[in-house]
C-alpha cells in the first residue's frame, strides 16, 4: 500500500504548501506533481527525491530540479502520511535555518492541535 501525501494547514486553514504549488510556473508544478506521485507509489522513494534533513526534529525535504533551480517543499511522517508544510526555491547551497524552523514549528502546531482533537 502506498503512502499518503497531504498538506498541512494552519489553524486558520491556511496552506503554506497550496500557496507555493500555485505560485509556480505549469512546468515546474507538473514536475513537482510527478514527484510527488513518486513518494506515494515508490516502495523506496529515491534519496534524490526525498531525504531526511539533518540536526532537524525529524523533518524530511522533497526536492525537484528543474533547469538550474531547485525547488524543496519541507515535511514530516504521520504514520505512513507524509504532511507537506511549505516550499521555496533554494538558491544557496545552506538550506536557510528560517526555513527548516518554520517547517519544525509547523510540525509541532499539527501534532498539538492533533492531540486535542484526540483527547
Amino acid at each position: 500500500m502506498g503512502r499518503e501525501i497531504l498538506f498541512y494547514r494552519t489553524a486558520s486553514q491556511k496552506c503554506p504548501v497550496e500557496e507555493f504549488l500555485d505560485s509556480l510556473p505549469s512546468k515546474v508544478a507538473k514536475k513537482v506533481t510527478w514527484v510527488l506521485g513518486l513518494l506515494e507509489d515508490l516502495d523506496v522513494i529515491p534519496a534524490q527525491y526525498f531525504a531526511k534533513m539533518s540536526g532537524t526534529d525529524d523533518i524530511w525535504e522533497c526536492r525537484v530540479k528543474l533547469g538550474s533551480n531547485i525547488y524543496r517543499i519541507f515535511a514530516f511522517w504521520d504514520g505512513n502520511k507524509i504532511i507537506l508544510t511549505h516550499g521555496f526555491i533554494k538558491k544557496t547551497q545552506k538550506t536557510p535555518s528560517n526555513e527548516i524552523e518554520r517547517a519544525e514549528s509547523y510540525k509541532t502546531d499539527f501534532f498539538q492541535r492533533k492531540g486535542r482533537k484526540n483527547s
